[in-house]
């Protein structure tokens, strides 16, 4: 360790942290998406825990079935258990009228639905994928998380998204440079009703989108328009491909397809509250 960088220090400590505090657990299950965040904290706890950590994978109209499948070619892939749990949020109305506490009502059931069945299973922590850059950003799923007793041990050891990156890469995970993902229904505007149709309306664009050649793809869904975000760099190409994008969008359903000319960003749908910190409304 003394022959380490400053950076490399700070994150040899954080790791050794997360190793800490996994083992004072002893028995986990891991709420796992598929993604680079819950993918790196389920090697970590497969290699220091062994036998004693599982994989929870919760599955609903709003979690894409490539993700489902993505994240059980993970689980295979480090060589733990594993098991797919139907989360029950959509049973919800408080869930599907879709207020600005969604993620809150979502986390509600599906961390409920997980950890219930971690503990007929014998695993008395389930833990999930929160970082310590989850924290900048507007987050009600974590905390009904965290009124569950779900525990975040990236969050504790002060992992970044960065380190967790650089760390998965280092492990050779896959996954190590997945673009980040979110659930279907964060790409419906609150006070929209969400809707099955409206779920696989956007799953069937965005893998549309994604056939296309665009990587970092959002269908921001109107009812009748689509806003698209791509990366900025994309642009070019969607200008190319813009008759097929648009013939291919109005097939599944969409009469207007617009691109939005900021780009692609996780969470624009939560810049209503940044506006409205800005001019003093909240």
């Amino acid at each position: 360790m003394d022959n380490l960088l400053p950076d490399q220090l700070d994150l040899d400590v954080k790791v050794q942290k997360l190793i800490e505090d996994l083992r004072k657990y002893h028995r986990v299950a891991v709420a796992f998406s598929g993604g680079v965040d819950s993918g790196l904290l389920l090697k970590i706890a497969a290699d220091s825990l062994g036998e004693n950590c599982i994989a929870l994978i919760g599955t609903s109209p709003s979690f894409p079935p490539q993700e489902k499948e993505e994240a059980v070619e993970v689980a295979r892939q480090i060589g733990v258990p594993y098991e797919l749990i139907e989360t029950s949020e959509m049973q919800d109305p408080a869930y599907l009228e879709n207020s600005t506490d969604r993620c809150f009502h979502c986390r509600i059931h599906s961390m409920d639905d997980l950890f219930q069945r971690a503990k007929d299973l014998g695993f008395h922590y389930l833990v999930d994928g929160a970082n310590a850059d989850d924290t900048a950003d507007y987050r009600p799923g974590h905390k009904a998380a965290k009124e569950l007793g779900v525990r975040s041990p990236l969050m504790d050891a002060g992992l970044t998204k960065q380190d967790i990156r650089q760390l998965a890469r280092l492990l050779e995970l896959p996954i190590w440079d997945k673009p980040a993902s979110a659930c279907l229904a964060s790409r419906i505007p609150y006070g929209t009703t969400i809707t099955i149709e409206a779920l696989n309306q956007i799953n069937d664009a965005e893998s549309a989108l994604k056939k296309l050649g665009f990587t970092n793809v959002r269908v921001r869904h109107y009812n009748d328009l689509a806003r698209v975000e791509l990366l900025p760099e994309e642009f070019e190409q969607a200008i190319d491909l813009r008759q097929e994008i648009s013939r291919s969008l109005k097939e599944i359903g969409y009469t207007y397809v617009t691109l939005d000319l900021d780009g692609f960003r996780s969470g624009s749908m939560n810049l209503i509250f940044r506006n409205e910190e800005r001019d003093g409304s909240r």
